[in-house]
């Protein structure tokens, strides 16, 4: 099979030993014609060096070695930028804690050139869809993720009920369009932007329920600066949109 008619699964990674080798696995059982790049943020842990000794056993694995601990935001980017290089039909972005759980990959897939129905450029993997959920977090925390995406819905325009998720299906020929040096977000409000500069350009998005799990082994990258300078950014994102600037 090309690449052509392939999928990459990316996932972007610092401090993931423990959990790597049991994604892979699932990974290929869920999704076995798919390709896997790991861009790993130079961990000191050694996730890109386990990363490079499975490339060399499985040509479906890949690793991309980055200096150090750049942002969510500029790996998804780095590894868009790789799927296009490639020539991949789609990418498919996931966390790499089991947050985001493989068995879903079929259904993003799927969801992407429907049966009698309309192919989407986007198929995100939905909290707040009926079906979908979360758990192990907090009252408080769930009350934040869904404030954040009324708040992104509100100011941005955007249709989708979870547009903060981070486990999504993209086209690669739409991603081909994107000025991937505009985008501003280099943390957690990338996923809001890069659906916002999507629609711009005339992409088609559709959701597909999931249950969100909060992370069990390693710790979370995320901290209440970026969550207040997401929010920051989304609030300048939307006054573009209001505006209708460039």
């Amino acid at each position: 099979m090309s690449n052509a008619e392939k999928t990459l699964i990316t996932v972007a990674t610092y401090n993931e030993t423990e959990n790597l080798p049991e994604l892979v696995e699932q990974i290929f059982r869920f999704a076995p014609q798919a390709d896997l790049l790991v861009i790993d943020d130079n961990s000191p842990d050694g996730t890109g060096d386990w990363c490079d000794k499975k490339g060399a056993e499985d040509s479906r694995v890949h690793c991309l070695h980055r200096s150090g601990k750049l942002g969510l935001g500029t790996a998804i980017i780095a590894g868009m930028k790789y799927t296009i290089e490639h020539g991949y039909k789609y990418m498919l972005n996931m966390d790499a804690d089991f947050s985001h759980q493989p068995k879903y990959l079929p259904d993003l897939l799927d969801g992407m050139e429907p049966d009698g129905g309309r192919p989407v450029d986007v198929m995100l993997g939905s909290r707040y869809v009926p079906g979908g959920g979360v758990e192990g977090w907090p009252w408080r925390r769930q009350l934040m993720s869904r404030a954040v995406n009324v708040y992104a819905r509100w100011l941005l325009g955007l249709k989708p009920k979870d547009c903060s998720g981070g486990f999504r299906c993209y086209r690669t020929e739409l991603l081909a369009k994107l000025n991937m040096d505009a985008v501003r977000s280099r943390g957690y409000s990338f996923q809001e932007e890069v659906l916002w500069l999507l629609k711009r350009l005339g992409g088609r998005f559709g959701e597909s329920p999931i249950v969100f799990i909060d992370r069990q082994r390693g710790a979370s990258k995320i901290d209440s600066k970026e969550a207040i300078a997401a929010m920051w950014i989304i609030l300048a994102l939307g006054v573009r949109n209001v505006c209708s600037l460039p």
